[in-house]
């Protein structure tokens, strides 16, 4: 079944140095832009991540740091892509948990505070693993009946999430509406207020900071208690989005 669109909307994948969000860098971009009347741009870029790719993450993806050496960084692409990206909904597998906040992180290094929350975030493997729990290789035989080749190829990877989400209408005409908003909702599986979970929306919808001594405690009332706890994780090892989501609470006192 066809995507019901009313705006385009873009499936991405990355390739990275690593899984640190905050640390690692992308080296491998792939992003799909499908639009309403059912025609796609596909933009595939390797990136110069200007830090040392892991081996553990090379042993993944294959892309070695010389592969890469000669590419553009994230920040020569950047005004670009957001402008290409502008106005677009968003989907992927595994993106909210860590392609979205990974992106988010470039963005921001780069000066450019893209906000992914104004767009409708689908992620294809919380659909997948509610209804039937297995990786994008299993889930792209599962529900395409097509063997994956090439994956974590970005460009591979990513045509196989659109597909997938086809597919997944196909499927459960009974559970799945057509419908982005419908999509984004269903395929949700938390209420965080930065992408790295630490901090989330309580059953009152107030903010709580969700790890460490205060896991669980009103995020403006600790903010208010113990004014030096903000200034610890400015300081700390914490996401961009993370400091800039507490920023944003801190202020609104």
């Amino acid at each position: 079944m066809k995507l019901n669109l009313k705006k385009p909307i873009l499936f991405l994948d990355l390739e990275t140095t690593g899984l640190n969000v905050a640390t690692d860098r992308i080296i491998e971009i792939c992003v799909l832009k499908l639009n309403p009347d059912g025609t796609r741009e596909i933009k595939t870029r390797r990136i110069n991540p200007t830090i040392p790719i892991s081996p553990e993450a090379q042993a993944i993806h294959g892309i070695s740091n010389e592969d890469v050496a000669n590419e553009p960084t994230f920040k020569e692409l950047a005004k670009s892509l957001a402008k290409w990206m502008e106005g677009c909904d968003i989907a992927g597998y595994n993106s909210t948990k860590f392609d979205v906040p990974m992106l988010s992180e470039e963005f921001l290094r780069a000066g450019i505070d893209f906000n992914f929350r104004k767009r409708k975030l689908i992620d294809v493997q919380n659909i997948f693993h509610k209804m039937e729990q297995r990786t994008l290789k299993a889930a792209y035989r599962f529900y395409c009946d097509k063997n994956l080749d090439n994956a974590h190829s970005a460009e591979a990877d990513t045509i196989a999430t659109m597909e997938i989400l086809e597919a997944q209408l196909d499927r459960y005409p009974d559970d799945l509406q057509n419908d982005i908003s419908f999509l984004s909702d269903f395929s949700t599986r938390n209420r965080n207020l930065d992408y790295a979970g630490r901090i989330v929306l309580d059953e009152k919808d107030k903010p709580v900071f969700n790890f460490g001594k205060h896991k669980g405690r009103s995020v403006k009332e600790v903010l208010q208690s113990e004014p030096s706890y903000y200034d610890w994780i400015m300081k700390g090892d914490f996401t961009l989005d993370t400091k800039k989501v507490l920023t944003e609470i801190k202020l609104s006192l």
